[in-house]
């Protein structure tokens, strides 16, 4: 079997984990990818032994990301979530978890520059057409990782992501009030 060399950052974001790609490293089509994503997370094995995975769907996620086509985005993210097992890859949902990391990830890649304390990171994601503003530390312009934010099961602390959803009053159904009444 050939192997190929791709650049990736692993990384926990919120209580999942998984690779953070440039998604310029992989390859356009979507059939080809999938190949690729499932022998990264070793899909096919229940442990995912021969690849990053680790047997559960907390762990076998994919975020992949790009400078955004969107005019109001800086960061594209594209979500794959790899099945344990049955060697299948699903490019519809997304993850927000996974999407807590991918302003730090941006930033890591070079795809976003930290601007101050605080970095605003604004976000595409591609599978569901929502737009996100992630808010990254990064004390005197360096990324950071400290900090006292703790997550409810999981160790340890670290910077907090605070991340805002853009434009969702209605996004489902029209309206902030679909039925116009306060209850029903």
């Amino acid at each position: 079997m050939t192997q190929t060399a791709i650049p990736y950052l692993f990384m926990r974001g919120g209580t999942s984990r998984g690779p953070y790609f440039n998604r310029a490293d992989l390859p356009e089509d979507r059939e080809t990818l999938a190949e690729v994503l499932l022998a990264v997370v070793g899909s096919g094995h229940p442990l995912n032994i021969d690849g990053i995975g680790g047997g559960a769907a907390v762990t076998t996620k994919v975020a992949m990301l790009s400078p955004s086509e969107d005019g109001w985005a800086d960061v594209d993210y594209f979500f794959a979530q790899v099945s344990v097992e049955d060697r299948l890859v699903d490019f519809k949902p997304t993850c927000g978890n996974i999407l807590s990391g991918v302003g730090p990830a941006a930033v890591e890649l070079g795809l976003v520059q930290p601007t101050s304390d605080v970095t605003d990171v604004k976000i595409h994601a591609v599978n569901t057409g929502a737009k996100v503003l992630s808010k990254v530390l990064t004390p005197g312009g360096v990324l950071t990782y400290d900090g006292d934010t703790e997550i409810a099961g999981v160790p340890g602390a670290g910077a907090a992501v605070a991340l805002n959803f853009m434009g969702v009053v209605g996004s489902s159904t029209g309206a902030f009030l679909p039925t116009g009444n306060i209850r029903d």
